[in-house]
């Protein structure tokens, strides 16, 4: 039988793909315990503990660069925030320990726990603040999608580029009364839409593998950390993203200042939002199109994770049943 060999710089990625499953499993098990309680803060909180357990147990020196933020004065991994035992490689770290506390409160599908790790540098440092964000899937040439550009000519310009009629096209966006406009233009093209409550990190995934979810595009307003958590798994599976951040307060300038945007108008692409080699993890809390929730069974405590990994572009689907039952509690 012929032997397996790793290169040693590979072996702590390799380890540290399968570390960063057990984060985002802890929180998502500490999450749905909380599940149709009908507290968001709460829920956030056991994902947030459980997280931040979890990653100071990594070999990594990690900084977190993309953490919770303000907007719903919710506990949170701050930006800034050591993480990890430092004995290992300097990280970059996005979090988002509950993405869709209201779907996790209310038992709706779609809450996911997700993070991302890439070297040290290489994750926008984003502040919570909203974002624009238009992407779509692998597949299409270069500059197929513009931000700078009208939903109609998007769409116009997808359909094109994959030889169907605009009435072809489905696009995914959130439910917000902001969109009135954009989801009218949407609709005079024939295209159709998918509105959601919350999950844009899922929604921007969608467009990866449009044959199986049946969405071509990611359109619209969302908030800044999830759109980069959502640009790092895009980045393993292939696609386009753009991106602008919305700073139209005098506060948003300087915080954003501060964390090093000189250009408040620059419009972002993929690379420019997470680049380098990024690990993405992402573990279901409630039931939903891109994950399995968490399902506690007599004496076991089932899990679905996806890891996607740029390097390689490896997706990898991860069931699990867990039977040391303790692990889920904190120390």
């Amino acid at each position: 039988m012929s032997e397996i060999t790793v290169k040693p710089n590979q072996l702590i990625e390799r380890i540290l793909t399968l570390e960063l499953v057990r984060v985002t499993e802890r929180a998502a098990v500490a999450a749905a315990r909380l599940r149709g309680r009908g507290n968001e803060k709460a829920a956030d909180q056991a994902a947030v503990d459980a997280m931040r357990r979890e990653l100071n147990r990594l070999p990594i020196d990690g900084t977190v660069v993309i953490g919770e933020g303000e907007r719903d004065e919710a506990p949170m991994l701050f930006i800034g925030e050591k993480v990890g035992n430092t004995k290992g490689p300097k990280v970059d770290i996005a979090v988002d320990p509950l993405e869709g506390t209201t779907l996790c409160a209310k038992d709706m599908p779609g809450a996911i726990t997700v993070m991302a790790m890439a070297e040290a540098g290489t994750l926008l440092g984003a502040p919570d603040v909203y974002m624009q964000k238009i992407a779509v899937g692998p597949g299409y040439p270069d500059g197929v999608i513009d931000l700078d550009a009208s939903p109609v000519d998007n769409i116009n310009a997808l359909a094109k580029a994959k030889g169907v009629k605009p009435n072809e096209i489905n696009v995914m966006m959130l439910d917000r009364p902001r969109h009135a406009d954009m989801i009218a233009a949407v609709r005079k093209t024939g295209a159709g839409i998918r509105l959601i409550t919350d999950g844009d990190v899922a929604g921007v995934i969608f467009t990866a593998n449009p044959e199986e979810t049946g969405i071509d595009m990611y359109l619209g307003i969302g908030a800044a950390p999830e759109g980069v958590l959502a640009a790092g798994a895009l980045r393993c599976v292939g696609g386009q993203m753009q991106a602008r951040l919305i700073l139209d307060t005098a506060e948003k300038l300087d915080r954003a200042a501060k964390m090093g945007v000189d250009d408040p108008n620059r419009k972002y692409h993929l690379l420019d939002l997470a680049s380098g080699d990024v690990i993405v993890a992402a573990t279901g809390v409630t039931n939903g199109a891109l994950l399995s929730g968490v399902r506690f069974r007599k004496d076991v405590i089932e899990t679905e994770t996806v890891v996607y990994r740029s390097a390689t572009g490896t997706v990898r689907r991860i069931k699990a049943e867990h039977r040391e039952l303790a692990k889920f509690h904190l120390d």
